[in-house]
């Protein structure tokens, strides 16, 4: 079951809403003012009731308690007829609090153990109809007592999970104590023996309906002597006997519906039943591979019965069962309902079909079989939406949880068959899905939403679902105090958003509010619903005016509660995910700054960078990366554990999936921009699992591992560790190798920094001898190094180009020259006056390699356009590098690319200055 991804209604239909125009003439009626104060407690009683009938029950008990007026009308027998429980929390104390009003209650539907205990004390004694699921956990002696409570009782359903604690004693209790019982049908149980079988026969002569479904053992035999039943049910259950059921189930008398399917019944058996009972009329056999697999089987009726297979025309077969049958074809289910037969039996028939195909039809993509692709596209996805429009309410949940559970392919991935879904939204299934979820019965609420959850993974469903008003209903839904129904529209909504042209609208419709309040309304408890509304204000955050949003409605508080306090690890992941990207618009508004300023935030992300679950540890190191952008960010992560938690997380993450790889390493390079952390870095380890991580095979672990050692690079003692852990090498595979201009890039300014001399003003002094050694390994580094620094800097070099702005300074020699060499992504890098310095200082090196590297690198950090290029230019400015660039544009013995780049580079400098006031 867990296969799985804007009009405002003036006037509704019966079965939805009161109309405005009759609340209006009501209104006039009364002699109310049209603008004045309505006195609701002064409509007719009639009125009162039939609004009263359009909400659920939890509403109808708290408008109840309004007046005594409306307390009595609202316990009027009519509105208490049914009642569905599935939903709430059901124990003793609520049903004593109910029982009052359910002395006339015939109909009952509940979930779970508990709620099966309580059932006694509803003291509805005139109970004709019981309905349970998730059963699995529901004894003997629990079934025994609620049927010995209800002698009434005409139909008992439990399933369609299975009923593993109840066996034949407690099928004969009922047979005992329900003798005017006319259906039953029970899932999963182990063992129906004879003598339970044998106890219906005799104490229920009015059993019609029987399922023994998914059952493990079922007496054949005895099941000859039920001579009441005319349908009959074996589906799923395994160990049958067929040559037994041939041979007996044709003598029942008034058998007319027989349902075999998902069983290994062969073609023999069939044929045998078909020619051999005179009674049956209908036969379904859906998704029984014996038979599938066999050719002696024909799909033509036999003695005038219908055969329904996977290989047969499912919609034809069933139009043979009418006299008249040229406008029927794949109406058939919904000319019947809309027809005027009087044919009981037909429409015993036809009720049952509904039943019995949408319970085979839901198992059957439950299980999701392989080889099924061409039914489910030309008869499956058509079967399920005409059962979606039943009259039966259990039918249409079945058949929407069916669409919900069919499209999926693989589960974990949320992957759906694209074909499947396409072909629900052009047999119209979103129209029907979206008039599901706008019943007030929360049961079909809650199976339509997720089916337009699933759905919706596809992006021309999502479309439909957005142009079908489908957005609004589901931020409606999200405001349910259902949470079964909040959950499933809170994961329409996640699937929605991930529509970059989805995500105003959600906004706009309310959305981001509904699911900021679903947090807080189901802070525990509430997993499913809590990962939902995490995953789906994580798709929205990641907008920037939806961001703002989130912020404004609480989500800060509320995404930072999850992140603490939830142990889930969906939820974790989620809410992490929400807060990396809360924190992901730094430069245009002022979240970031509030992620961090949240109490617990950082040491909350912190934490969960050591969670045992990937996901969890990748989506926090991703947050700390976003939020260390933020200067005060940067070191309050500091002090929250967070250098020995990513230096930890780094050195772990070797054999981790790319994703985590490269958050873990953008986490430090984003720590690392202040000296002081990137000086805990290098002392707590984080060089070495740098340096692996520049090896990966990834292109954006490349860029982020190699930024993270260009910023350790600055430092002197991380610069003679990186040379020590083997570093240059990578750097130097780095600098020529990757695919990415960006990962090269920093990896010959991390080179640079290394080698522009300082390293060796800062070497340990040792014995003679180990300081030889070293000086020849330093010494061996820095030709590599700069070997590599230099082929780097010629990729961006074009020869006829230099030539002309060598020849002239002209703006169209310079511009031709920036555009070749131009990396677009070093734009968005923001250096300090320290780093900036540091390059012009470079520009004095002897080695004519790092002056033509640093005139490169301010070319790149100048280039008018980039994020921070008045911030760099301004640096720049004010430290006096405009002197310095002329010389090395000028000296004779500056390499012809040092010069050429210090000649762009003051030239953004003139343009930078000349914008100056504006900034």
């Amino acid at each position: 079951m867990t296969r799985r991804v804007r009009r405002k209604v003036a006037k509704k239909g019966k079965d939805d809403a009161v109309s405005l125009s009759y609340l209006e003439i009501e209104v006039e009626d009364l002699g109310l003012e049209r603008n004045g104060d309505v006195d609701w407690t002064s409509l007719p009683d009639d009125t009162v009731i039939q609004l009263f009938s359009c909400l659920n029950y939890r509403d109808r008990a708290s408008l109840s308690s309004t007046c005594k007026t409306w307390r009595v009308l609202g316990a009027s027998q009519c509105l208490w007829s049914s009642l569905d429980l599935r939903a709430h929390k059901f124990d003793t104390a609520t049903a004593t609090s109910l029982a009052s009003r359910c002395v006339y209650l015939q109909k009952l539907r509940f979930r779970g153990a508990e709620s099966a205990d309580a059932i006694i004390h509803l003291q509805a004694k005139n109970l004709r109809e019981i309905s349970g699921d998730y059963c699995r956990k529901i004894t003997d002696a629990t079934l025994s007592v609620i049927v010995a409570r209800h002698e009434a009782l005409e139909s008992l359903q439990l399933g369609p999970d299975f009923c593993e604690r109840i066996t034949g004693d407690a099928i004969k209790a009922i047979a005992l104590c329900c003798p005017k019982l006319k259906k039953l049908r029970l899932s999963g149980i182990k063992d129906v023996y004879a003598d339970a079988i044998n106890a219906l026969a005799k104490h229920c002569p009015n059993l019609v309906d029987i399922g023994f479904l998914d059952c493990l053992n079922v007496d054949e035999a005895a099941l000859e002597n039920v001579l009441s039943v005319r349908f009959l049910s074996v589906a799923g259950t395994s160990n049958m006997k067929w040559d037994v059921v041939s041979h007996l189930w044709h003598k029942l008398p008034k058998l007319i519906g027989l349902d075999v399917s998902r069983t290994d019944i062969g073609s023999a058996a069939i044929s045998r039943l078909l020619s051999s009972s005179l009674s049956l009329k209908v036969l379904c056999a859906l998704n029984c591979p014996v038979l599938e697999e066999e050719t002696s089987i024909s799909t033509t009726k036999t003695n005038g019965k219908l055969l329904l297979a996977l290989f047969s025309d499912i919609f034809r077969e069933l139009s043979s069962l009418f006299a008249e049958t040229s406008n029927k074809g794949r109406n058939v289910f919904l000319d019947w309902r809309c027809s005027k037969n009087k044919d009981k039996n037909l429409n015993e028939i036809m009720t049952w079909l509904e039943w019995i195909l949408s319970h085979t039809l839901l198992r059957t993509a439950e299980s999701n079989p392989q080889g099924l692709d061409n039914f489910w596209l030309k008869q499956g996805a058509a079967l399920l939406l005409s059962l979606m429009q039943s009259s039966q309410e259990d039918v249409q949940e079945r058949a929407a949880t069916g669409l919900a559970t069919f499209v999926v392919i693989d589960d974990e991935n949320a992957s759906i068959d694209r074909g499947r879904a396409e072909a629900v939204m052009r047999d119209g299934g979103i129209r029907l899905l979206l008039n599901l979820a706008k019943s007030w019965h929360e049961g079909l609420q809650s199976e339509a939403a997720k089916a337009l959850a699933n759905l919706s993974v596809n992006a021309n469903v999502a479309k439909a679902v957005a142009e079908e008003g489908g957005i609004n209903i589901l931020a409606a839904l999200a405001r349910s105090m259902n949470r079964l129904v909040a959950e499933e529209a809170a994961g329409g909504l996640w699937n929605l958003s991930v529509g970059e042209e989805h995500k105003a609208a959600i906004a706009e419709a309310g959305g981001v509010k509904a699911l900021v309040d679903l947090i807080f309304k189901w802070s525990s408890g509430g997993d499913g619903v809590l990962e939902r509304a995490a995953g789906a204000l994580a798709n929205l955050a990641a907008d920037d005016k939806c961001s703002m949003e989130v912020a404004i409605a609480g989500g800060v508080h509320a995404l930072v509660m999850l992140a603490r306090n939830c142990k889930f690890e969906g939820v974790q992941e989620q809410a992490a995910r929400a807060l990396a990207n809360l924190a992901s618009h730094g430069d245009s508004n002022s979240n970031n700054a509030a992620v961090g300023q949240e109490a617990g935030a950082l040491e909350a992300l912190v934490q969960l960078t050591r969670s045992p679950h990937e996901g969890v540890r990748q989506e926090a190191a991703g947050a700390l990366w976003n939020l260390s952008f933020d200067d005060r960010n940067r070191e309050a992560i500091a002090a929250a554990g967070g250098v020995e938690a990513l230096v930890t997380l780094a050195q772990s993450c070797s054999n981790a999936s790319p994703g985590l790889q490269e958050r873990a390493a953008g986490a430090l390079w984003g720590l690392s921009v202040s000296e002081a952390n990137s000086i805990a870095i290098g002392r707590e380890g984080g060089v070495a699992p740098l340096i692996a991580l520049a090896r990966s095979d990834a292109e954006d672990v490349h860029e982020t591992a190699a930024g993270a050692l260009w910023n350790l690079a600055f430092n002197h003692s991380n610069a003679l560790r990186i040379v020590e852990e083997g570093g240059v090498p990578a750097l130097v595979h780095l600098c020529s190798s990757s695919l990415s201009k960006m990962a090269r890039f920093m990896a010959a300014l991390a080179l640079a920094y290394m080698f522009d001399g300082r390293i060796d003003e800062f070497a340990p002094m040792s014995s003679s001898s180990e300081s030889t050694s070293k000086s020849v390994s330093l010494d061996g580094a820095r030709r590599m190094a700069l070997k590599h620094i230099e082929a780097f800097i010629r990729t961006f070099s074009n020869p006829q180009a230099f030539a002309a702005a060598a020849a002239s300074s002209a703006p169209a020699a310079l511009a031709q020259v920036t555009e070749k060499a131009r990396i677009q992504e070093a734009g968005h890098l923001r250096c300090s006056g320290a780093e900036i310095g540091r390059f012009v200082s470079m520009l004095r090196n002897s080695s004519s390699i790092l002056k033509a590297c640093a005139a490169f690198a301010l070319l790149q950090f100048t280039i008018p356009g980039g994020r921070h290029a008045v911030h760099h230019a301004s640096l720049m400015q004010g430290g006096g590098a405009a002197r310095v660039l002329r010389a090395a544009a000028a000296a004779a013995t500056s390499p012809i690319e040092a010069k050429i780049f210090a000649r762009i580079v003051l030239r953004n400098l003139e343009h930078h200055h000349q914008v100056e006031p504006s900034i």
